[in-house]
């Protein structure tokens, strides 16, 4: 399929028809190939879409309404099923040609997998790039039972392409010992169990930087997002993510692009997975991409 093509089947609510004047694309990657646990996080991008019908265009939040950015739904990147190499490059081919075309990439997951092809095309272009990771999980492994590409790796991957040093994860609450030594010993920012209140304090220190988030809807509670492949309890409440969405939005952070991920509605017959996960892409849409 063409990309700067309207998506033929349900887009996010009121996307522009139009690639050429729209500043954002929203993009789904149905990729669930490498997950641990419960598959079906590939069917995530079509059931968040859906939810966003449901949605008011105005949020109370931002004060700002959907009709005033212009962004484009291109719909999921064809990705071969089963092969996660291929996919990656896929990926990352997809958010070269965004870039090159100075649109801001807004990614539906899929597993968390995806976001280390994204962060490879967004390396080229940004020298000075941090990224900004809300997550149950470390994903700091450096393989799963022997496989490198994994949906458990993504950050250590993204340390080592960037530095440790500019990772500032927060919510994380699982991993191996081995996964919270490298955070301590690397120099990489770990936040444990909470979100907004740590990431307040650490966003003035990113002024002046070019700044990546990603968004793993596990970061939840499961009693907030059951939808989703490894579900860990403890988490954080939806008011909370919101509040970090909010936190970052009004700090002026230069955002250049973002993601969120591991939405799997197979789990969640009531569809408050994909209907919590539709308000946040809202609400990074209205908070972190630029008007029309």
């Amino acid at each position: 399929m063409k990309f700067d093509e309207a998506y033929s089947g349900n887009v996010f609510i009121l996307s522009n028809p139009s690639f050429e004047d729209s500043n954002v694309v929203i993009y789904g990657m149905p990729m669930d190939w490498t997950v641990s646990f419960r598959p079906g996080s590939r069917f995530g991008p079509g059931r968040i879409r859906e939810a966003s019908l449901g949605l008011e265009e105005y949020s109370p939040y931002a004060d700002r309404h959907l009709e005033e950015i212009r962004y484009f739904d291109a719909g999921d990147i064809p990705l071969p099923f089963g092969n996660p190499k291929r996919s990656i490059d896929m990926i990352e081919e997809y958010i070269d040609s965004l870039l090159e075309a100075d649109k801001f990439p807004l990614g539906m997951g899929g597993e968390h997998l995806v976001t280390w092809p994204i962060l490879k095309a967004f390396h080229k272009k940004y020298d000075d790039l941090a990224v900004i990771h809300i997550d149950a999980h470390a994903d700091l492994r450096e393989e799963y039972e022997g496989e490198p590409l994994s949906h458990s790796t993504p950050v250590r991957k993204i340390c080592g392409l960037i530095g440790a040093e500019n990772v500032y994860s927060f919510g994380i609450r699982s991993g191996m010992r081995e996964e919270f030594q490298f955070a301590k010993e690397s120099g990489m920012h770990m936040h444990k169990f909470e979100v907004a209140e740590p990431l307040k304090k650490v966003l003035p220190s990113l002024e002046g930087r070019n700044v990546y988030v990603t968004i793993d809807i596990d970061v939840l509670d499961p009693a907030h997002a059951p939808g989703t492949g490894t579900a860990e309890a403890g988490g954080i409440t939806s008011k909370e993510l919101l509040e970090a969405i909010s936190a970052i939005s009004n700090s002026g952070l230069n955002v250049v692009g973002a993601d969120l991920v591991e939405v799997a509605p197979a789990y969640d017959p009531s569809e408050q997975t994909p209907i919590a996960a539709s308000k946040f892409i809202r609400e990074m849409l209205l908070g972190w991409t630029h008007k029309k």
